[in-house]
């Protein structure tokens, strides 16, 4: 089947398909009685193109030295060959008999045999390219293993000269890779793991180097050394074996994330089999020793095995793989053991290793079983973000008889979860108050759920529980951010004291008094702060991103980094304090320093983001009133020393509101915006210095009245100058909200008059309305019910008068085309399941002034009769062929959209992001049209479309292949323009003023709006 993963093979591809579609068209119209044109000359070209193409093949075949592809390219070859020659068959018969059946048949064989043989040429050529990449990358990975028997300084020399040109072409020949691949995610991927891959290199030599100077002398601190060696040598290794997977894959899924149980297990099953050989080597062995490369590549795979079992699969698959994870620990321990005690190669310890071969090979069996599963059980996955887990949950909430196989309910109880683990961290009140809302939450979510159970989610009382728990979900939706707020105000005030009070006690002068007790002392200080700072950005990643997949998981991936990297900083400090005046000590603690230094500034930057500014700032405020609280109260009880502590805490607060503020500024290209807050910024600034001089001054003399008057009017002059830094960042929304039910009535002529739109100047604080959720819930009985209880009925208006009729009122906004929409689809409807969710995303917006809300809906529209048109429910192939073709063009559209507002928005930031989602919409629309091509070739002189289920029935398992691809790229076209519409959405805030765009994002109106 064809691949686009790179931009070679769909420049090439794309063009075929053309021509492809051209002749299923001619097909199609023969079909219809009208004679085929004579096909002698283009058929002639393809004939020289493929004799060419063949030519150039087999030369390939001759010249390389991979077997892989001497194997594999011959077939895609005769296959080209074979279509060819059914072509040139083809237009001879059809020359002679313009009409003949069997002509055609051939012709569409042959143009299907073109354009996958083609494909798969290319395939293969560009599989062995990257092999040869993939070649390089182990063998940086084999010059890692060896990293632990290094231990004099010529031998690592010799390490590095070997290492150098090897990690040198790799970097080269994955740069080029990455600028080749169609798929932005996996680019994004390889920029990252290579760039770690440059940072980590030099500090692992220079950690090599301390270990062999630590232990050419026999001194201390070798242990801890080695285990920073290992730590490093185990980053760059997983970071080449994540690159090695990237290289490999052909296919993306938009919808997927990092830590989805199917990616884990994919990731698992590659560092587990880069491990295998070296482990099957020490176990072959029998003179190997303990502790070598080889058994800690083999307790590498245990421990994978474990993790995978403890956290990701679920009990049926768990328990085995973890039974058997504890067996293989056993023996392995047991084989150690007789060869320390050297009866390696006894026939026990022989038989003990291969018995431990045996179980490798079971482990990795349930492993690739576990992978099977997880890809074929098609159980829709919880998302990873607080905004989306809100976004099953509604879908559950809106239509609660549907079974969506418990997702809703389980997306209800991972944010009950996150609820309770961000309460955990927030004093008394604040903590009694989201518990209690978890309660109630989970309260709701039981009886909805039984509702359901007992098949009455249509029921009034079922729907009254679905809008309640709507609200109380968004309630806590907004608790949790509101709390992680909190954690990143607190938790990131200061990120420089834990680290220089550590790095100064490291540095402290052998015989320094308590010189060993600060140091561990600022050691469980600094651990404490990277523990709490890694918990927040977990926080951050699940309640505070908003739904951004790529920030989520950057700021994942930063918190694993920090934990992971403060026990080799604490190690490296300890070395540094037993060799002081050791050059390679101090380069190597240096090196780790600077590595948690970036780390941790990064996972700021991140959270910062993250972030809502005016949120932060408002949040900042607070905290500055309590420590001035708090001062109040140390000048009433003459603490000086407290008073002292909560200055310093206002000031950094006032510190980190700069900081926040001029990146803003600096991420604005507003002028009017940037001068505002640069201004604001700059006087806060200058009132830092004032109030933390007069709070010295109170310290000094804490009964001095004067002082303490002086203090407070510097204190309130700060709080007001971060007051009007707030106010110069957040541009208050001009809301109108929905009137009350109380308010309307039907019969009073003035009140129409007066009703407002509903029309939003979005500020980045979304409004979340869950009212708007109910009119969804809601009955048509139940909402003419709380209209219409206790009134009369109204007088009947008077007949218009004059001559002109009154002007019609304006149709509602629908289109013939939503009643495609009106139900939710069925899990067998996989393509119209992606349309519908398109549809949704978009009907809450009107389409008037709103070119990209109806570029978007006339794509969900146009999606959906693809849906119909590949389950076979109407329409033949050149339908099938227009409807894609319909389909890419109107990507084309949204995308041009798009870039034309991202030209005209202020903030960098947003403008990247929606660039960057915007990006990949017309590459999916482009394969969109070749794999629909390719799908109605597949239908050879079918007049008609084939059904779904005579499909999975009677299909090849090449038309099932064909359908699965085609379903896969509907579905990531439908996820990346729902992502462009939100994207498009934040980007609308901060236009240009005088750019002249006009794009209103208005709600659509209740119904009793119309």
């Amino acid at each position: 089947m064809p691949v686009f993963h790179t931009k070679t093979i769909e420049s090439i591809l794309e063009p075929v398909a053309q021509q492809v579609s051209r002749l299923v068209i001619l097909h199609e119209e023969a079909e219809d009685g009208n004679a085929m044109p004579d096909l002698g000359r283009p058929v002639q070209a393809v004939s020289m193109a493929v004799t060419n193409l063949v030519k150039v093949g087999k030369e390939t075949i001759n010249s390389s030295d991979d077997a892989l592809l001497k194997q594999d390219m011959p077939a895609a070859l005769q296959r080209v060959e074979g279509a060819s020659r059914l072509l040139e068959e083809a237009s001879a018969m059809l020359k002679q008999d313009p009409y003949s059946g069997p002509a055609r048949k051939k012709l569409i064989e042959g143009s299907r045999g073109i354009l996958q043989g083609t494909s798969s040429l290319l395939l293969c050529f560009d599989e062995s390219e990257v092999r040869k990449i993939i070649r390089e990358c182990k063998r940086v990975l084999d010059y890692l293993a060896v990293t632990e028997v290094i231990e004099t300084m010529e031998d690592l020399v010799h390490f590095l000269k070997n290492l150098s040109p090897c990690l040198s072409k790799v970097s080269r020949e994955v740069s080029a890779r990455e600028k080749e691949l169609t798929h932005q995610v996996h680019r994004e991927i390889l920029v990252r793991c290579l760039e770690q891959v440059k940072t980590l290199a030099p500090i692992l030599i220079c950690s090599m180097k301390i270990f062999i100077h630590i232990i050419s002398q026999g001194g201390k601190g070798a242990d801890e050394a080695a285990e920073n060696r290992n730590y490093l040598s185990g980053r760059m290794s997983d970071e080449l074996n994540e690159i090695i997977r990237v290289l490999q894959l052909t296919t993306y899924d938009e919808e997927e994330w990092e830590a989805d149980q199917l990616t884990v297990l994919k990731k698992a099953q590659s560092a587990i089999e880069s491990r295998i050989r070296t482990a099957y080597d020490w176990l072959d062995d029998g003179l190997a020793l303990r502790g070598g490369v080889g058994e800690k590549s083999l307790r590498q795979i245990i421990e994978q095995a474990s993790r995978l079992s403890e956290r990701y699969l679920p009990p049926s698959q768990a328990e085995p793989m973890s039974k058997l994870a504890a067996q293989i620990v056993t023996m392995t321990d047991a084989l150690c053991e007789l060869r320390q005690n050297e009866k390696g190669t006894t026939p026990q310890a022989e038989v003990l290793a291969h018995s431990i071969k045996e179980k490798l090979n079971e482990l990795r069996g349930s492993v690739a079983s576990a992978l099977v599963a997880a890809d074929k059980s098609g159980t829709a996955q919880t998302a990873h973000t607080v905004a989306g887990r809100l976004e099953q949950a509604n879908k559950w909430l809106l239509n609660p008889q549907h079974d969506d196989k418990g997702l809703g309910k389980r997306a209800i109880a991972l944010i009950i979860h996150e609820g309770k683990k961000v309460a955990d961290g927030l004093p008394g009140i604040h903590k009694a108050e989201i518990l209690q809302l978890c309660e109630k939450v989970s309260n709701l979510s039981h009886q909805l759920a039984g509702f359901c159970d007992h098949r009455l989610g249509n029921s009034p009382r079922a729907q009254e529980t679905a809008r309640q728990l709507s609200h109380k979900l968004y309630e806590l939706k907004n608790r949790i951010q509101q709390a992680v707020v909190s954690r990143v105000v607190e938790d990131f005030i200061d990120i420089t004291t834990p680290l220089k009070q550590f790095t100064d006690a490291v540095l402290a002068p052998a015989g320094t008094p308590g010189r060993d007790q600060n140091f561990n002392d600022k050691t469980y200080a600094l651990q404490t702060f990277s523990n709490r700072a890694a918990k927040t950005a977990r926080m951050v990643a699940a309640g505070g991103s908003g739904g951004n997949k790529k920030l989520a998981e950057a700021l994942a991936t930063s918190a694993s980094q920090v934990e992971s990297l403060t026990p080799q900083l604490v190690n490296a400090g300890r070395i540094r304090m037993t060799y002081p005046d050791s050059k390679a000590a101090d380069e190597h603690f240096e090196n780790l320093r600077q590595q948690y230094a970036e780390t941790m500034q990064r996972a700021r930057a991140l959270c910062d983001e993250a972030t809502d500014s005016g949120d932060f700032i408002r949040t900042s405020e607070e905290q500055m009133q309590k420590h001035a609280f708090l001062c109040e109260e140390a000048i009433a009880k003459a603490l000086p020393q407290k008073m002292v502590d909560n200055t310093a805490s206002i000031a950094r607060l006032a510190n980190r509101v700069i900081l926040v503020a001029k990146q803003e500024s600096d991420n604005s290209e507003d002028p009017a915006f940037i001068q505002r807050v640069n201004h604001a910024t700059d006087v806060l600034q200058n009132s830092v210095a004032p109030m933390v001089q007069d709070a010295k001054f109170v310290a000094m003399n804490i009964n001095d009245s004067n002082a303490v008057s002086h203090w407070r009017e510097s204190n309130r002059a700060l709080l007001a100058n971060v007051g009007q830094v707030r106010k110069a960042i957040v541009v208050q929304p001009d809301l109108v909200p929905p009137l009350e039910m109380s308010q309307l009535h039907i019969n009073d002529d003035e009140q129409f008059k007066q009703i407002p739109t509903l029309q939003y100047n979005y500020t980045k604080d979304k409004v979340e309305n869950p009212d708007l959720l109910y009119q969804e819930l809601a009955s048509d009985n139940e909402l003419d019910k709380s209209i219409h209880d206790g009134e009369v009925a109204p007088p009947r208006p008077p007949l218009p008068g004059g001559d002109v009729p009154p002007p019609r009122p304006p149709p509602p906004e629908t289109d013939d085309e939503d009643e495609m929409f009106m139900h939710a689809p069925q899990p067998n409807q996989p393509i119209m399941m992606a349309a519908h969710g398109l549809h949704q995303e978009v009907r809450q917006w009107s389409s008037k002034d709103n070119e990209i809300i109806a570029a978007a809906k006339k794509m969900a529209i146009l999606m959906g009769r693809l849906s119909g048109l590949v389950r076979g429910e109407g329409g033949n192939k050149r339908d099938l062929i227009a409807c894609a073709k319909a389909i890419a063009e109107a990507s084309q559209e949204v995308t041009r959209l798009a870039k034309e507002l991202a030209r005209e928005c202020t903030d960098k930031r947003i403008r990247t992001n929606l660039l960057q989602v915007c990006e990949r919409i017309p590459t999916i629309g482009t394969q969109l049209k070749i794999l629909s091509t390719v799908k109605a070739t597949m239908l050879g002189a079918q007049e008609t479309l084939p059904t779904w289920e005579e499909l999975m029935l009677y299909g090849t398992e090449e038309d099932q292949e064909a359908t699965d691809m085609l379903v896969g790229n509907a579905q990531n076209l439908m996820q990346s323009v729902k992502e462009t519409v939100r994207a498009a959405e934040c980007a609308s805030i901060k236009i240009r003023t005088a750019s002249g765009m006009k794009l209103r994002w208005v709600r659509r109106q209740p119904w009793y709006q119309y």
